[in-house]
């Protein structure tokens, strides 16, 4: 025992240079649920577009927001306010959607949104502004596999994100998979997962090993995978090249522990978000705790750089004295620039 805790800390001793998170902010809501020029309802998956503005889902309105971040103010891009289905074929903001969680571009500038209990994955054309359905009939199930895209069920995709090649990945949650649309054929398969919640071995095929509750997914460069599994409270790697998953935070059992050792022996509560940073690590929102924590992928080491595990809204401006409320979008961009759906305090916050 006193062999590890040696080598921890040497490896805390070694950790490459972590992003200077000084201060925290609002940069869009003021804390207060509503829908207006500048009250929201429940921000969830937020992201930094391809024309440097901030995106988001707002869970509570069946929205997407984009944020302006030379004027700082948002107008709704797609979505009436109304939960619903409909507006395929037409413009995104006569279009309804119902409890979006996440969104993500593709290199074309294509938005690629979690339409989760329409069960579906809906696609917004970047030039034209228009709504069609790349994924899920809209019935809750699991079909499709080999087939095209938009004939397939889905049960309450939660994550999406496209791939190095332009492909859609998918956190199909309510069947424990996560699932693929190739970008040139519109086909349909599972990539990981295989129905069951049981646990994930390490080091174990990512065809067919169980996964319990694939929440969020993030890719670094090297096309590796990030997956946070919301039930099981652990985060894995998928090496796309090897094709094998490896366990790199959790031990499996809810809770709030952990923080400057190894992040495999650390408690997580529900995690529902993760991001690849420049810097060499992954954060991930560790939702039901109320806190970002970070994991230096060369040390194994986790922190928490934003929260303090009570239930709360602010105060800002010290990331460590912040309260979050059940926070689930994480977005950290080119300059590590830390950005967070903090949902239930109705903010979207950043951290640099």
């Amino acid at each position: 025992m006193k062999r590890i805790s040696i080598l921890c800390l040497l490896a805390a001793a070694m950790l490459p240079a972590a992003p200077k998170l000084n201060k925290v902010h609002t940069i869009a809501g003021t804390g207060q649920k509503g829908f207006s020029d500048t009250l929201i309802d429940n921000p969830f998956g937020v992201i930094v577009g391809p024309d440097g503005n901030v995106y988001f889902c707002e869970y509570g309105n069946h929205t997407i927001r984009k944020l302006n971040m030379k004027t700082g103010k948002s107008i709704v891009i797609a979505g009436t306010g109304k939960k619903g289905y409909s507006g395929d074929g037409g413009p995104a903001m006569a279009a309804t959607f119902s409890d979006p969680h996440e969104i993500s571009f593709d290199k074309a500038g294509n938005l690629f949104v979690a339409d989760m209990t329409n069960h579906a994955i809906r696609k917004i054309d970047g030039k034209t502004g228009v709504v069609s359905t790349l994924a899920g009939n809209g019935e809750p199930g699991f079909s499709g596999d080999g087939g095209p895209a938009a004939k397939s069920q889905l049960r309450q995709p939660h994550s999406v994100h496209v791939d190095p090649q332009g492909n859609v990945v998918i956190c199909d949650v309510g069947n424990n998979r996560i699932r693929k649309v190739n970008a040139m054929t519109g086909i349909i398969d599972t990539m990981a997962g295989n129905g069951e919640k049981k646990p994930t071995p390490d080091g174990a095929p990512i065809k067919g090993t169980p996964l319990n509750g694939p929440r969020a997914i993030d890719f670094d460069p090297q096309g590796n995978l990030y997956v946070a599994l919301r039930e099981g409270n652990q985060i894995y790697r998928m090496d796309m090249k090897k094709g094998t998953i490896h366990h790199l935070a959790g031990t499996g059992e809810k809770g709030y522990t952990g923080d400057k050792g190894p992040a495999k022996q650390a408690k997580l509560n529900g995690p529902k978000g993760v991001a690849w940073s420049p810097d060499g690590s992954i954060f991930i929102s560790d939702t039901e705790s109320h806190v970002i924590r970070r994991i230096d992928l060369k040390s194994g080491v986790i922190t928490t750089v934003l929260g303090t595990g009570e239930k709360g809204d602010g105060p800002e401006t010290s990331p460590l004295q912040c309260k979050l409320s059940r926070p689930h979008g994480v977005f950290v961009d080119k300059k590590g620039k830390l950005y967070v759906g903090d949902s239930e305090a109705h903010r979207v916050r950043l951290v640099d």
